[in-house]
């Protein structure tokens, strides 16, 4: 399916009218903003990562309530349990028969907060619903519906009475990125508008779940190059290969490259891809995938450092193969 040019330009321009909406909760953070809604329309999951009261909760809201979707909050503690977030079966007497009660991962989005404050159980109890969009209880199957996406913030893991992500979950995130503490024009705006105790009640949805899903079936017709996926398999390579990276980027985190770097193109009015839309998502894409030895997290090297090294020591494409 190609995409024309009256397409792209829709997509283009209903991206940052959404975008817009957004901003009216998070101020003066256009970038992270982007991201989120270029993983929700990639159909993916994110990860919002930052110390307290920095407005992770708000941006995940106010991407909920930009569309007119079902949305719910899960507020992760140590007590939650398994059945808490997906379900549970019920014996109903007066119809002598189980009836499923569905849990709040039922919603089109799905705003996990805390979710390192869960016991790592719970934690996995998101396994499979993040990767196939459905939960088993009692060994049946429930289809979650599409579009959904969960958008799960965290404490960094220094922060007492938090347990780790394991690879294996944070795997299944589209992307990793945090929020930041504003800058000073923003933080004034903030201040003089501080009778608003909920920034994000005031967004009001200006597309419907089935616009998501009509947008991101557009971002799968994107054109990719092979010599754009020759880029993208070489940086997964050389991760794997470097001297202070554990865990490099797997083959899902490969198609996950792909898959989002097709959506923010198409967000910048384009239908194909090119070498700077793979260096622009490196950070969210890689960040949370690769795993540093011991070594090299005691000699303080950053996952951003490392990222910032392949993309020095890996070469753009710069003519097209097909």
């Amino acid at each position: 399916m190609s995409i024309t040019h009256e397409q792209a330009t829709w997509f283009s321009q209903t991206f940052e009218k959404l975008a817009d909406n957004i901003e009216k909760a998070v101020l003066g953070k256009r970038h992270v903003v982007r991201l989120a809604l270029t993983c929700l329309l990639t159909e993916g999951h994110l990860l919002l990562e930052d110390y307290p009261g920095t407005g992770k909760t708000q941006l995940a809201r106010a991407l909920a309530n930009t569309v007119q979707g079902s949305n719910a909050r899960i507020q992760f503690t140590p007590d939650l349990l398994p059945s808490d977030v997906t379900g549970v079966t019920v014996y109903d007497q007066h119809k002598g028969a189980f009836e499923f009660h569905p849990g709040p991962i039922f919603h089109t989005i799905v705003l996990a907060d805390e979710i390192n404050r869960a016991s790592p159980k719970t934690q996995s109890a998101l396994l499979e619903v993040m990767e196939e969009g459905r939960v088993t209880v009692d060994g049946t199957t429930h289809s979650v519906g599409r579009p959904f996406m969960v958008i799960a913030t965290q404490n960094p893991i220094e922060q007492a009475g938090t347990y780790r992500l394991p690879e294996a979950q944070l795997d299944r995130f589209l992307m990793k990125t945090s929020v930041g503490y504003p800058d000073h024009d923003s933080t004034v705006r903030l201040l003089l508008d501080s009778q608003v105790r909920d920034r994000a009640a005031t967004v009001e949805p200006i597309i419907t779940a089935s616009t998501v899903a009509q947008m991101s079936q557009l971002a799968d017709g994107v054109h990719v190059d092979a010599a754009i996926v020759g880029y993208i398999s070489r940086l997964a390579e050389e991760s794997r290969r470097h001297p202070q990276v554990k865990l490099g980027l797997s083959a899902r985190g490969c198609l996950a490259y792909v898959r989002v770097a097709k959506t923010w193109a198409l967000a910048d009015g384009r239908d194909h891809l090119v070498p700077d839309d793979v260096k622009d998502l490196a950070v969210p894409v890689l960040g949370h995938r690769l795993l540093l030895d011991a070594e090299a997290q005691f000699n303080g090297v950053t996952v951003e450092q490392v990222i910032s090294q392949l993309l020095e020591d890996v070469a753009p494409p710069t003519e097209r193969v097909a």
